[in-house]
């Protein structure tokens, strides 16, 4: 997703039918209950571009943009454009506004805002309002200094008239206004400052004056968490409102040919049962019976014509096969092939890599009313102006017809965000097969998300490199064999480039290790099994492969993993500070001990570098992992304790994919269903994590998904550092490890 350019998704979202926004007006209006509140609307262009920004075109003509309402009680409401879904959205943006209107933490409040394109799009996508690509902080950073920028000065302004004073005399500061003996809060001046012109230019802080940004301020979510106010779309309850399962295939592809619901009706509190195009659709007045009305459908016959019936086995033998055959040119440096016929050494590597689930603790649900003009959606909206689109397309309805009410979301790692709209597209057509008689709240149980869902595409590498008589990398082949899911979206025409998909070989085409005679293929095979983006996308295959066949050739030169790393990236000044900050932290130099072993890996994801060091322990001949030291640089470190909690994360989430996590098909069937077969990382196997950032004066980068990609070949490395046996494919099988 984040190959793409702002004019790229400008074009698709163009050819999606994506909706023009609401006026300004209109949008003020809705706020107008406020009373007396000042608005900042700021006109902001698209500024970001993630990828080829070299090439990308001038930016689109201004964009009005509201995102700041300071209310006579003295509160400053920072309106949210991203879906909050753990990732500390609701304090990081805050904090931006904060710190260029000198506000106080103890006033700063948080409102998501409502569904409209035209003023909340993300800049580093173009004008199409959502959350991914860990672009959040990064897409607002300009946007949001300038907001609060402009705030103050309007209240700078207000408060200088009504003294009679100069404006260079009024100081602001936690959130008071003052100039000789007068002083006043936000509150006071809020009504007379929304009387005056917004500033076309503002000047902004530099860093060295921060005083909230890169200090450890409390999370403004925190609380609405813990004490259970915090609405998320399993909370919402609408007057009359059924909720609905679906009763899906076991095989992907199939479709549902006939049926028996009598019995299901039987089930009390069961209201109706209806056909959808994912399945049988059973509703009811609460949740358990509408799932026992599922369990009493009878007689269900499928269509699985096109579904697809191999099984893991089959499909990585034919991965096998095809990493055989050369695949389609996704890098080349010099040449590699006559660069490893003369190399002194050589190694080969094979990878292979499960599909996997999302998992997010809060499974798919969300709630949809029609409405006097339209209908109304209640979720935890990841991708909101698609979801518009295609709700609007469902029924019948122009995209600005269609609300959604944006609610926090419990974890998604990619599984909210498809072109598809999935899960909110079901309930649209559930919405539609009752004529909208209720509101309908669809839930997907666990063994709904493990067994149905959308996947992070299953994949098999091979690696052969080579090294020189001086122990420097001769050449590099590499052969990556995995589905796109991008093929056959709206994303295709520019993700895909002659039919090679970028997030597939992202992190390992684009590697920033100088290897000179360098060579990348990849293979895509059709599967009907959906796959989607996961957290960290294609870096959480790729990172894998290159770090532990780096690792690899260290060994086999006789040379430091680390120093070895180094001498590649004399070249990648941000890189190569990230790893010596973690050598010095990790205490790199010290030996880890008898029955220990250290291992290292460094990778660049979202404009962001993380270095891992990853300790282990043989224990009775298991291993167990003891301590991981992570240092990162993702530019100027809004609040260093969420950047923190997302390496600490990352850190369990690539440790759960790395020790546990698969999802396995026998005939086209997926063989887990709940956490009991499918098993994330359990408290008990969490290490002691340690994050370090690097300062920095450059503008922030990406943080929720970086922490990833470079757990589980630390793990290998160490692995290996302990024992010297190498573990490659994932999930390593710890259970059998004979130490």
């Amino acid at each position: 997703m984040h190959l793409i350019t702002p004019d790229q998704y400008r074009q698709m979202l163009a050819g999606m039918g994506a909706p023009l926004a609401a006026s300004r007006r209109s949008f003020l209006k809705g706020l107008g209950a406020a009373g007396g509140a000042l608005v900042i609307g700021l006109h902001l262009g698209p500024r970001l571009a993630l990828a080829e920004e070299a090439a990308a075109p001038p930016p689109a003509p201004p964009m009005p943009n509201a995102f700041v309402r300071i209310a006579p009680d003295n509160t400053v409401t920072v309106l949210i454009k991203h879906v909050d879904m753990g990732q500390g959205v609701t304090t990081g943006l805050p904090t931006i506004v904060a710190e260029e209107l000198d506000a106080d933490w103890s006033q700063m409040r948080t409102a998501f805002a409502p569904a409209d394109a035209k003023l909340y799009n993300n800049l580093a996508f173009g004008p199409v309002q959502g959350t991914g690509g860990s672009t959040s902080v990064a897409n607002s950073w300009d946007q949001l200094r300038r907001a609060g920028a402009a705030a103050r000065a309007m209240l700078v302004a207000a408060a200088a008239k009504e003294w009679g004073v100069a404006p260079e005399s009024v100081t602001v500061e936690k959130g008071v206004l003052k100039s000789g003996t007068h002083s006043g809060t936000f509150g006071e001046f809020a009504q007379a400052a929304a009387q005056l012109p917004v500033p076309s230019e503002v000047t902004l802080k530099e860093p060295k004056d921060f005083t909230l940004i890169g200090t450890k301020l409390p999370r403004l979510d925190s609380t609405v968490k813990t004490d259970g106010t915090a609405t998320y779309a399993l909370d919402m309850r609408r007057p009359g409102m059924l909720t609905a399962v679906v009763r899906r295939p076991d095989r992907f592809g199939a479709t549902v040919t006939s049926f028996d619901a009598a019995a299901a009706k039987k089930v009390p509190g069961v209201v109706d049962v209806v056909t959808v195009p994912s399945g049988i659709a059973v509703l009811a007045t609460n949740t358990w019976a509408a799932i026992q009305g599922r369990e009493a459908l009878t007689s269900v016959e499928w269509d699985e014509t096109k579904a697809e019936t191999r099984g893991t086995a089959e499909l990585f033998d034919e991965y096998r096969k095809l990493a055989a055959t050369p695949g389609l040119p996704a890098a080349r440096r010099g040449d590699a092939a006559k660069a490893l016929a003369g190399a002194a050494k050589t190694i080969e590597t094979e990878f292979a890599f499960p599909y996997l689930a999302h998992a997010p603790m809060e499974p798919l649900n969300c709630v949809i009313e029609k409405t006097a003009d339209g209908a109304t959606i209640w979720t935890g909206s990841q991708f909101q102006t698609i979801e518009q689109a295609v709700t609007a397309g469902i029924l019948g309805l122009k995209p600005e017809q269609v609300k959604i009410e944006s609610l926090y979301a419990g974890g998604s790692f990619g599984r909210r965000a498809n072109t598809a709209a999935d899960y909110v597209a079901e309930a649209a057509t559930i919405l539609k097969a009752i004529d909208g008689r209720a509101p309908v709240h669809l839930v997907w149980t666990r063994e709904d998300d493990i067994k149905g869902g959308y996947y992070r595409p299953m994949f098999y590498h091979t690696v052969r490199a080579g090294l020189t008589a001086d122990g420097k990398i001769a050449g590099w082949q590499q052969q990556i064999v995995g589905q796109s899911f991008m093929v056959g979206t709206p994303f295709e025409a520019f993700a895909v480039k002659e039919g090679v998909d970028g997030t597939s070989v992202e992190g390992a085409s684009d590697t920033n290790y100088a290897i000179a005679e360098f060579a990348v293929d990849l293979h895509t095979p059709k599967v009907a099994v959906p796959t989607l983006w996961w957290r960290s996308v294609g870096h959480t295959h790729t990172a894998h492969v290159v770090e532990v066949t780096i690792d690899e050739l260290a060994h086999a030169a006789g040379r430091d993993p680390l120093e070895f790393r180094l001498e590649l990236l004399k070249d990648q000044p941000r890189h190569a500070a990230v790893l010596r900050l973690l050598a010095e932290k990790a205490k790199w130099g010290e030996k880890p001990g008898a029955g220990k072993g250290r291992g290292v890996a460094l990778h660049e994801s979202f404009d962001t570098v993380v270095g891992s060091v990853i300790d282990v322990s043989v224990v009775d001949g298991r291993i167990k992992v003891e301590r991981v030291v992570c240092a990162v640089d993702c530019g100027i470190a809004i609040n260093p304790d969420v950047i923190a909690a997302q390496i600490e994360g990352g850190v369990g989430f690539g440790l759960g994919a790395a020790l546990h996590d698969e999802i396995t098909l026998d005939g086209g069937v997926v063989e887990q269903a709940n956490f009991d077969t499918y098993v994330p990382l359990r408290m008990s196997e969490m290490p002691e994590v340690e994050v370090h950032i690097l300062p920095s004066a450059n503008a922030p980068t990406g943080i929720g998904e970086p922490g990833v990609p470079g757990v589980a070949p630390a793990l290998s490395n160490a692995i290996f550092d302990a024992t010297g046996q190498r573990l490659r494919s994932l999930p390593f099988r710890l259970e059998d490890f004979k130490a």
